[in-house]
């Protein structure tokens, strides 16, 4: 009976050498099914026939090549999904822009930038990068002290940092982030994101932050209802949501064809209808706009204001592309996202945004998003974003200024609700109310600060419940006649010191001659809750109390005869299920 076993070690060690004979040892291979291994001699026929191609020489974990997830992909729809990303960047990039105080021309030359340049190289092959909105109060700020000229070679010298920190492979420490944080994160963009379009939508400014946004609701609907031209704009931007809603579930060819392509050209046909005020894009000269930064900008890193926005430049821009990669692989299927390459790409896509003067990059949930949900794969996707950015803004800005305003508003609530997804809060609720807490205190953190800020909270809130939840205490206090007894087992941390404090009153308010402090059963004990007890041992026995005390890792006491009345004490976190 022991023979099989060694027969069948020794085959599944031997697959890499069979699989690499003839040439040097090279890494196991990850692309080819199993069963070559095991064909017999015929396997020996078929393998020239597949080495020409790259993916078996294909470490584990990378991201394949431009060309070889073109040949697994479907190419309309990577073209198709293309243009969804272009319809929402777009936007994006202009407002973007003019919320940090730059003109919208330098938004679009960072999209396209993060197009052409970030799309290209590996790391993620799906989530898309551009001038983020969690950046533009740091840019608004940095704009206002330091002048626009300078702007460039912030976020040059903030791009070469991000490519230091990836060759010392610092990325891959952004990947520990909990899931309830992630999805607090995704609803925590796509809220503000839907009220802030919902101005858009009605033609008109909005307020500032997400905070006043929300509370100049009221005032935007009865300024609409007053306004002819803001009420047609609105019923234009709800009808494109409707659309992008129930456009799905048309059958047929026609139901392949983006949302968003068919509001863009119905909403152009209806702004181009007589006596109709709608707004649309404006764009001006892309090329006049770009600004490299000269040698009066390199001596302005003298000023210490200058390093310091610099340093904040790269710490934020990293963390929100890293967290926003850890949201995007919760949405498809495709290979991972390999977090240092991925800081590597920010980091030269920056430095060529700081070379050219325009706004700095990060990768962004809201295209991202959108990018997943047309059905894009490859990488081919984003790059074809970046080039339809340049095409239409340097060829065809007349035509970009035929679309209205108010339908790619509406493009973007509907992407903002597909971020928000209400339907995660019920699901996370029902598994786990500790992390529906975190979920939703990361979401309002993110909605009421920023981006980063509520990050950072999201994490406190999840590593507290962590902690909480590491440190389950069970404290059993009995009585019996001359001695009271606690038994503490689980592990005893700093956050249980208030349930230790009130069982060690009760059992000194029993005013027994005889105290036992049996805590051999306790996994740890950390320095606070020790300390409370051997103050409390030292109080007891200056009173002539006999203290008994049994730290962890010693036998433990023979137990005392338990009065069947005696009281009881007993406090856990565990997660709702």
């Amino acid at each position: 009976m022991s023979s099989p076993p060694p027969t069948r070690r020794p085959a599944r060690h031997a697959r890499p050498t069979a699989r690499t004979a003839g040439p040097p040892p090279s890494p196991p291979h990850t692309g080819t099914p199993a069963a070559p291994p095991y064909a017999g001699p015929e396997s020996a026929t078929t393998t020239p026939t597949r080495t020409p191609t790259p993916t078996p020489a294909r470490p584990a974990g990378t991201v394949p090549s431009l060309a070889a997830e073109l040949r697994g992909a479907h190419l309309g729809t990577e073209i198709t999904a293309s243009f969804v990303v272009f319809l929402v960047a777009l936007p994006l990039c202009i407002g973007v822009a003019v919320a940090s105080g730059a003109p919208p021309e330098l938004g679009i030359v960072s999209g396209i930038v993060g197009g052409l340049v970030v799309g290209l190289m590996r790391g993620s092959a799906i989530q898309v990068s551009g001038p983020a909105a969690g950046l533009a109060a740091l840019v608004a700020d940095a704009v206002m002290d330091h002048g626009l000229a300078m702007l460039g070679i912030i976020v040059l010298v903030s791009g070469l940092l991000q490519i230091a920190l990836a060759l010392v492979r610092l990325g891959r420490m952004f990947q520990a982030i909990s899931v309830a944080v992630v999805q607090g994160m995704l609803a925590g963009i796509g809220l503000p994101l839907m009220i802030g379009q919902s101005y858009a939508m009605a033609d008109a400014k909005a307020p500032g932050t997400p905070v006043e946004n929300l509370l100049g609701l009221p005032g935007l609907l009865t300024s609409t209802f007053s306004d002819a031209d803001a009420l047609a704009a609105a019923a234009l931007g709800m009808a494109t949501v409707a659309l992008s809603f129930l456009w799905k579930k048309v059958p047929g060819p026609a139901g392949r064809i983006p949302a968003a392509l068919v509001a863009v050209v119905l909403g152009m046909g209806v702004a181009a209808l007589p006596g109709v005020g709608i707004a649309t894009l404006q764009v001006g000269d892309l090329l006049g706009s770009v600004h490299p930064p000269g040698a009066g900008e390199l001596a302005g890193l003298a000023d210490p204001a200058v390093v310091a926005t610099v340093l904040t430049f790269t710490v934020i821009a990293s963390a929100e592309s890293l967290f926003t990669a850890a949201a995007v692989d919760r949405m498809h299927t495709g290979p991972r996202t390999r977090y240092n390459a991925e800081l590597l790409s920010q980091g030269v896509g920056n430095t060529v945004c700081g070379a050219l003067g325009a706004l700095p990059m990060t990768a962004v949930v809201a295209r991202s998003s959108a990018n997943v949900q047309a059905g894009a794969r490859t990488r081919l996707s984003r790059t074809l974003h970046g080039l339809w950015l340049l095409a239409f803004a340097l060829l065809a800005p007349g035509l970009l200024a035929l679309i209205p305003i108010t339908v790619l508003a509406g493009v973007l609530v509907h992407s903002g609700w597909k971020l928000l997804a209400p339907e995660q809060f019920r699901l996370i609720w029902r598994q786990d109310r500790g992390e529906a807490a975190v979920m939703g205190v990361t979401t309002l953190a993110i909605f009421t600060t920023a981006l980063l800020e509520g990050v950072l909270i999201g994490l406190a809130a999840a590593t507290l419940l962590a902690v909480l939840r590491m440190s389950r205490t069970t404290l059993r206090r009995t009585v019996d006649g001359t001695t009271a007894q606690l038994t503490v087992t689980g592990s005893a941390t700093f956050v249980r010191l208030p349930q230790l404090a009130e069982a060690l009153e009760e059992l000194a308010a029993a005013a027994t001659p005889h105290v036992r402090l049996d805590l051999s059963g306790l996994t740890h004990l950390d320095h606070a809750c020790l300390t409370r007890i051997e103050e409390f041992a030292d109080q007891q026995r200056r009173t002539g109390t006999r203290v008994d005390l049994l730290l962890p890792g010693t036998p433990p006491l023979p137990p005392p005869d338990v009065h069947p009345h005696a009281p009881g004490f007993a406090w856990f976190t565990a997660p709702r299920r």
